[in-house]
């Protein structure tokens, strides 16, 4: 039987695994992850609040419980941990659906000032990911600053905005729950270097914003009107058309309200556009402010600058302007892109193609498109591989590699182990009068995971 690695258990690799057991029967499919939990980010990158769409998970179990997969958690490849080479001998293909590792920077200067993080590290904070560490992203702040108009972006900005009544019925962490509890965040800018016609974020993620209790969302009509689009957004797309209407409602409910007197929320969310961030600035040696410089549209789909700048106060800058794909040890990689060169999913080295390797997702596409996109990526990098698979079936490979893993000083956590990881945050919800509650570092989950039967 052909036996495959997949390197990765977020959507990319289990609807990796999924095509290739469904198009062939003879297919066996190990899917490894680095963490001893799977489903990638939508365990660690979904917000705890969107219920929905971390129901996805139960679609991606369905696919690690099939009875030619199997999950092993825990098994990191590369650099401390299986030498690429090595897997490479133990399986006839590896799949890697790896994504994209780290988030690009601003380039600016004062980025890397105590209070200014990457989007991607408050995530994993909230989101419980074993890697995260608890650095006080809000401690003493009461104005923050959110670098970006996509989704992300919008996650962040309601997380931040998010008080303990709506987040204690999530699987947010309680370290992490209370934290935000006793935040006293009061202000929250989101912004972005363009206008709102160019924003990335869905309408259903924006209109979430304006339900949020206590909390006022704003939007500045002078800046909304410097896009050119936004006067007649009828020959947009339709998701930016409907973010331009959304925009529009909420300008106009603001001119309505002026001059009434209405309850002040506890706090404010200010939409800005066509600002681009300079520089952060100190403030006791810590991000005291942003900043930005006026921008106008270039006419080329581009903005360019006006020489006019504004500062905002922040004590927490929080930067969502994309992510990066990471070299892999052994494979080629395309700087520039950050993606590794393929064909159809087959690893390409100098134009040719590198028997039994392949790449899926972010990887191999770049962080574009939403979880969906990553179903028919998936198909065809299987579809690329399952036509190889004559001559990859001449390799002699070990009837069942996880001998040679575990020799190699690996510790696999198998299904049963995060099985032992499921019932352990039920029980620390339990306790703490909650629902599941993450595990949110690595002693507790593996510790967990010893606990499954043998």
């Amino acid at each position: 039987m052909l036996h495959v690695a997949v390197v990765g258990s977020g959507p990319s690799g289990c609807y990796t695994a999924q095509s290739l057991v469904q198009a062939d029967p003879e297919v066996l499919v190990d899917v490894l992850d680095r963490l001893p939990c799977p489903y990638g980010l939508v365990r660690y990158g979904v917000a705890p609040d969107h219920e929905k769409i971390k129901s996805l998970q139960n679609t991606l179990r369905s696919v690690l419980e099939h009875e030619r997969v199997r999950f092993l958690g825990g098994v990191r490849v590369g650099p401390g941990g299986i030498p690429a080479p090595r897997l490479r001998e133990l399986y006839h293909a590896v799949v890697y659906c790896v994504g994209a590792a780290t988030d690009r920077r601003l380039g600016i200067p004062g980025e890397d000032l105590p209070g200014s993080w990457s989007a991607t590290q408050f995530v994993a904070w909230y989101s419980a990911h074993p890697d995260a560490a608890d650095d006080g992203f809000v401690h003493g702040v009461r104005s923050a600053v959110v670098v970006g108009v996509g989704n992300v972006a919008v996650d962040v900005t309601r997380m931040l905005a998010r008080g303990a009544t709506e987040l204690s019925t999530t699987d947010i962490p309680q370290a992490a729950l209370g934290t935000l509890a006793a935040s006293r965040v009061g202000c929250i800018h989101m912004v972005g270097r363009r206008g709102p016609s160019q924003a990335r974020f869905t309408t259903k993620e924006l209109r979430e914003l304006s339900g949020l209790p206590d909390t006022e969302v704003t939007v500045d009509p002078e800046e909304l009107a410097r896009d050119p689009e936004y006067a007649d957004p009828s020959a947009l797309p339709t998701a930016r058309r409907r973010n331009v209407e959304v925009l529009r409602g909420w300008a106009d409910e603001a001119s309505a309200r002026a001059g009434r007197a209405v309850p002040a929320a506890s706090r404010s969310i200010a939409l800005r556009f066509f600002l681009r961030p300079v520089e952060l600035l100190a403030d006791q040696g810590q991000v005291g402010a942003v900043r930005f410089e006026r921008t106008v549209c270039d006419g080329r789909g581009g903005v360019a600058g006006t020489g006019r700048y504004e500062e905002i106060e922040a004590q927490l800058v929080l930067r969502s302007v994309g992510y990066r794909g990471l070299p892999l040890e052994g494979l080629p990689f395309d700087p520039v892109r950050g993606t590794v060169p393929h064909r159809a999913g087959r690893v390409l080295r100098e134009d040719a193609v590198g028997p039994g390797e392949y790449v899926a997702g972010w990887i191999k596409r770049g962080p574009t498109g939403v979880i969906g996109t990553n179903r028919p990526d998936a198909r065809e990098t299987a579809a690329s591989l399952l036509e190889d698979a004559p001559g990859l079936l001449r390799k002699d490979v070990p009837g069942d590699p996880l001998a040679a893993l575990r020799a190699a000083g690996a510790e696999p956590v198998p299904w049963t182990g995060w099985q032992a990881i499921e019932r352990a945050e039920a029980a620390l919800g339990a306790s703490l009068g909650r629902g599941v509650v993450k595990l949110a570092d690595w002693r507790s989950l593996l510790a967990a995971a010893r606990t499954a039967a043998p």
